[in-house]
This record gives structure tokens, sequence and C-alpha cells, in this order.
């Protein structure tokens, strides 16, 4: 149990990390959240919890490749926010990017990609 709360506060920690470096400089704040914290902190939480290798590796790879049609949404976000308003400017971008994520899976499976 006393790890488990090691894991969520060190995880949590590194959420709010970033969002205070983020009030203070926009650069700086970008730079910390485009850093792949999450899925490092992932993959050592697997390693800690002695998963295997293909498992581990599998995380990263499809990391990879989920992360590629998110990213339209971060030049999408900035330029509806002041024309929409925060809700449905982050909404669109949310449905926005299951839909890229769909059309990606779909043209990745004639490769022979599955992500779906």
């Amino acid at each position: 149990m006393q790890y488990l709360i090691v894991k969520y506060l060190v995880t949590a920690g590194v959420v709010v990390l970033v969002s205070e470096f983020a009030k203070r400089s926009d650069k700086l704040g970008g730079l910390i959240a485009a850093l792949p914290l999450v899925t490092v902190l992932t993959l050592i939480w697997l390693y800690v919890e002695q998963q295997p290798v293909s498992k581990i590796a599998n995380h990263a790879y499809y990391t990879f490749w989920y992360v590629l049609p998110t990213l339209p949404m971060f030049l999408l976000f900035p330029y509806l926010l002041p024309k929409w308003g925060f809700a449905i400017t982050l909404l669109t971008c949310v449905i926005f990017t299951m839909l890229f994520f769909l059309i990606f899976a779909y043209v990745m499976g004639k490769f022979g990609i599955a992500l779906l």
C-alpha cells in the first residue's frame, strides 16, 4: 500500500510541477509538458513492478504511434481558443483528436501497424 501511495504522489507531483512551470513561463511549461515524463514514469513503474520486457517495450512502441495523431490538436487549440472560448475549444479538440486517431489507425493498419 505504501508503494502505491508513493507511486501516486510522484506521478501527481509531475503534473503539478508542469502546471506550476507553465504559470511562470509559457515556453518552459511547454517544453516540460512536451517531455515524455508520464511515459518515462510509466516505464519505470512497469520495470519496478517486474513486468515482462516485452510489455515495457510494447508500451514505448505504442506510445510513439499514439502520440502522432494527437499533435495536430496542439496547433488547433491555440487557433480556436480566442474564437470559441476554453470549454468549446477543448471539447472540439478532443473530438477532432479522436476522429483523427481513428483515421490514423485505419491508415496505419494498411501498413500492417495495428493500433486498434
